[in-house]
Formats: C-alpha cells, sequence, structure tokens
C-alpha cells in the first residue's frame, strides 16, 4: 500500500499537469485546485509555492534533470518530468527536508505515472540532492553552448526573451540592470491592492487599518498567527501587500463591493495616466477597447464618475466581457460594457471618443512574475500576429478619436516591436497625431519618485526598478483640423 501524499503536492501537480495539458493558466488553475481539495492556509500556501516557483524555474530545472540522470528530455515520461520538477525546486529553492522531497516525490510517482519508474525518480533526485544550488548552477551555465545560452538557463528565461529584455533596457540605457531584471522575474510579486477614486477611505488610512494580527490558535500556540502589513506604493490609489490575506484585507476595509480590487500597480498607472492626462470636461466620452479582465476600466469608470463623464468598456470574449460587467459594478452607472472584436464597428457604436485607451494584446513579458507559465508558452514567432493585431487596434481606434482627443497606447510587454516600433510607426502613418509626454505625466501622478530612464516621451515601467509589472505606456492626441501638420 503507497503511503499518503500531502494534499499541497497532489494539488501541485495537478495544476502542472493543467498548464502543460490544457494550457491552463496556472494562476487560475491553482486557486480551483485549492478550493475544490479544501485545503487550509498553510497548505495552500504551500501548494502556491510549488507551482509557482517549478514554473519559474522550470528551464534550470529541466537542464539540472538531464544532467543529474544522464537523459534528455524527450525521452523521460511527461507525468514523470513534472515529478521531477516538483522534486528539484524543493532540494534546490525550498527549505523541503531532503529526504521528504525525494520520498513524497517518489509516491508521487507511484500515484500519477508508471511505478516502475520509481527508483528513477528516487536515483535522480538523490542526484540532485549531493550537490548544491551554487553547484548546479555552475554545472548548468557551463554546459550551455555560448553566453546567452548560459544566462537564459541560468536565470530560467528563454534566449529569445532575455535578448528582448536586454534590447529594451539598452535602449534607455540601462542594459547593466539585465541580471537585476531577470532575478526580478523569478520573484514571487507582492499582492497589491487598488481604492478607486472616490472611495470613503484613502491609502494612508487603509494602510494603517490594514496592520493587525489575526488567526491565533484557540489553544493560544502562536505558529498560525498572520500580520498583516500594508505599505504605499508609486500609484496614489495603490497598498503593497507586505503580509497577510488580501481577502481580509478587502473585507476589514468595509468598502462598497468594487472599490477595494487586487491590480498591479503598474496597470493602476496605466488607466491613471489616460484619466489624468488633463482636466476632464463634463460630457467626455471614454472608450477602453479591449476591457478584460476590468481592472482598468473600473479606474476608469471611477475617474469619469468624478468628472462627468462615460465609459464604453469593450471585451471582444463575451466571457471576460462577463467579467468586465463584474469588476465595474461600482462604477456601473458611468461604465457600459459591450463585447465586438476591436477592429469592427460595432466596438465603437456612435460617435467619436475623448479619450481611448488600447491596452492591446501583447505577448505578457512584463508579467513573467506573475504568470510564470508565459514564458515557456509564449515563441518568438507569436509575436508578429501579436504586432499585426495591435497596428489593427490602433487604426481603428484612431479613426474614433475626436480632434483634441487623447489615446493611450499599453502593453504588458517592455519587447521593442511590441512598443516603440508600433508606437512609432502609428506616428508615421498619421500626422495627425503627436505623442505627448507621459512621463510628466506618470510622474505627476505617482505617488513617489519614479526612475523613468531613457529619452522617449513614453514610460517602461520595471519589476525590478518600480516593483510594478513592466508595462509601457504612451500618449497621443490628435490635433484639431486646423492645427495639424
Amino acid at each position: 500500500m503507497s503511503k499518503r501524499i500531502s494534499a499541497a503536492r497532489m494539488v501541485a501537480y495537478d495544476v502542472l499537469r493543467d498548464v502543460d495539458e490544457r494550457e491552463a493558466y496556472a494562476n487560475l488553475a491553482l486557486a480551483a485546485r485549492i478550493r475544490d481539495a479544501r485545503l487550509d492556509r498553510r497548505d495552500a500556501g504551500l501548494a502556491t509555492e510549488l507551482v509557482a516557483g517549478t514554473l519559474r524555474g522550470q528551464g534550470f530545472y529541466d537542464r539540472v534533470i538531464e544532467l543529474a540522470s544522464g537523459r534528455s528530455l524527450a525521452k523521460i515520461d511527461a507525468r514523470t518530468l513534472r515529478v521531477l520538477r516538483l522534486g528539484v525546486h524543493q532540494l534546490l529553492a525550498m527549505r523541503t527536508a531532503a529526504h521528504a522531497a525525494v520520498n513524497e516525490s517518489v509516491e508521487l510517482q507511484r500515484k500519477v505515472g508508471n511505478a516502475a519508474a520509481a527508483g528513477f525518480v528516487n536515483g535522480v533526485l538523490r542526484s540532485v540532492g549531493r550537490s548544491t544550488p551554487e553547484v548546479w548552477r555552475e554545472q548548468v551555465e557551463a554546459s550551455a553552448r555560448n553566453d546567452d545560452e548560459a544566462l537564459a538557463v541560468g536565470t530560467s528565461h528563454p534566449a529569445w526573451v532575455v535578448r528582448a529584455m536586454r534590447d529594451a533596457l539598452r535602449a534607455e540605457g540601462r542594459a547593466d540592470e539585465l541580471l537585476a531584471l531577470l532575478a526580478a522575474d523569478n520573484q514571487a510579486p507582492l499582492v497589491n491592492l487598488a481604492l478607486l477614486p472616490g472611495a470613503d477611505i484613502d491609502a494612508e488610512t487603509a494602510e494603517v487599518l490594514g496592520e493587525v494580527s489575526h488567526d491565533v490558535r484557540e489553544d493560544g500556540s502562536q505558529d498560525e498567527v498572520q500580520q498583516t502589513v500594508l505599505a504605499r506604493g508609486p500609484s496614489p490609489i495603490g497598498l503593497e501587500l507586505l503580509r497577510g490575506d488580501p481577502a481580509e484585507v478587502i473585507e476589514r476595509l468595509e468598502q462598497p463591493v468594487g472599490q477595494v480590487r487586487v491590480q498591479d500597480q503598474g496597470s493602476q498607472l496605466a488607466a491613471l495616466a489616460l484619466s489624468r492626462a488633463r482636466e476632464v470636461a463634463v460630457g467626455e466620452r471614454w472608450l477602453d477597447l479591449c476591457a478584460g479582465p476590468g481592472g482598468k476600466p473600473a479606474i476608469l469608470g471611477a475617474e469619469a464618475r468624478l468628472g462627468g463623464a462615460t465609459v464604453r468598456a469593450n471585451e471582444v470574449a463575451p466571457h471576460r466581457a462577463d467579467l468586465v460587467r463584474s469588476s465595474v459594478t461600482a462604477v456601473s452607472e458611468v461604465v457600459r460594457v459591450v463585447s465586438h472584436d476591436g477592429r469592427d464597428d460595432a466596438a465603437y457604436g456612435e460617435g467619436q471618443y475623448d479619450r481611448i485607451l488600447v491596452d492591446a494584446p501583447c505577448s505578457g513579458l512584463g508579467a513573467l512574475r506573475r504568470r510564470p507559465e508565459a514564458r515557456w508558452r509564449k515563441k518568438v514567432t507569436d509575436l508578429q500576429e501579436l504586432i499585426q493585431l495591435q497596428e489593427q487596434l490602433l487604426q481603428a481606434a484612431v479613426a474614433r478619436l475626436a480632434d483634441g482627443g487623447v489615446l493611450a497606447y499599453v502593453t504588458c510587454s517592455p519587447h521593442l516591436a511590441e512598443t516603440r516600433v508600433v508606437l512609432d510607426g502609428l506616428l508615421k502613418r498619421h500626422p495627425d497625431l503627436h505623442e505627448i509626454d507621459a512621463k510628466a505625466i506618470v510622474s505627476a501622478i505617482a505617488r513617489e519618485p519614479l526612475d523613468l530612464a531613457g529619452d522617449a516621451k513614453s514610460v517602461q515601467l520595471w519589476p525590478h526598478r518600480h516593483g510594478t509589472d513592466a508595462m509601457f505606456i504612451a500618449l497621443v492626441e490628435k490635433r484639431p483640423a486646423g492645427v495639424r501638420g
């Protein structure tokens, strides 16, 4: 009879299988599996670390497995490979006792894969455990064919992503920050909260209210005490949750549903850059062209309500449009949600818009900390189709931008092909557009000084420098007909 496998490890394995076989998003699959397994807080935390850490380190761990086993990955069964990745992560990146990591992995193999391969799993993991993470890193980098490959596998990034990140940093004169950026991609991000403008509580007050202890066991033991700690970040409506449960913090702040939400502060700044690019005039019409899953249109709705404007939020996928509707509940009186392809006239309805947000579908390379599976799922060959879509969405949006109107082009990617190249192409095709200084606007909005490098007027945020996702933010204005040229 097989020994019991911890529920957290079983959940982690199931999520990795969901990611591999169903192309599931790890965060969504993890939440569902944790809920179905009814994991307590401690086991849920362990499952989360196992999934996110294993996916972030997958490139490095795969090379360790090849070296330790003497086999190529192609010769290892997919189920066994998932078991090995989980085991290697525990041995090289967690405080799990070596015997526990090996023994549970062996039992997991017997349960989910070919039981005859349990000995193989045991041998490979014991081999891995005989060397330190530092020694393995030296061996992995020494096995690479060139410096770029050594950097890529050593930091667990695809080589094309490393090159793209280097190019983007070099464009700012900051190529020397590449290692810091790649390291930040491999760190679990803090949970960030947004307090919608107009809330009955400000960030300073919320920070104080959030600093409490809770969850002491009935017998008085202290090992389950959770300390909730909030800190203010770069967004004027944002808070960083340094420690604690975001759902409990949101509940404790006692705000109407939707007024406080989980949202990266880079995303918050992107929405605020458009809404605060200039003073809002009563009666303005705003459009969020790619609104899903709903964080930015909620902020735009709150800002529009304060200024007397209205928002049309369009999302091409009906199920994501439903998410937008849920997200804008607190500002539903000024936000109308529709579902159309952003390249079609139906997305725009009648008339022109004073402000348009094009938060375009992109490679998502700016959110690798939050979506660790994306680095292995995205390919450099995906870019051309994405760039074409970005250009088409912008072309359609510009046609509906009113004279004197402002358009924000936003991507969660620092890849130059998805940022400055697309933007410069748009400006070249439309002499009636001119770029306005997003750096100055975002700097004026931010709660604290931001190190925004480079000569471009656009903003590139970075996880290693700003603690946000790597959001790109550009603003353009359509000149009135009489002043074009």
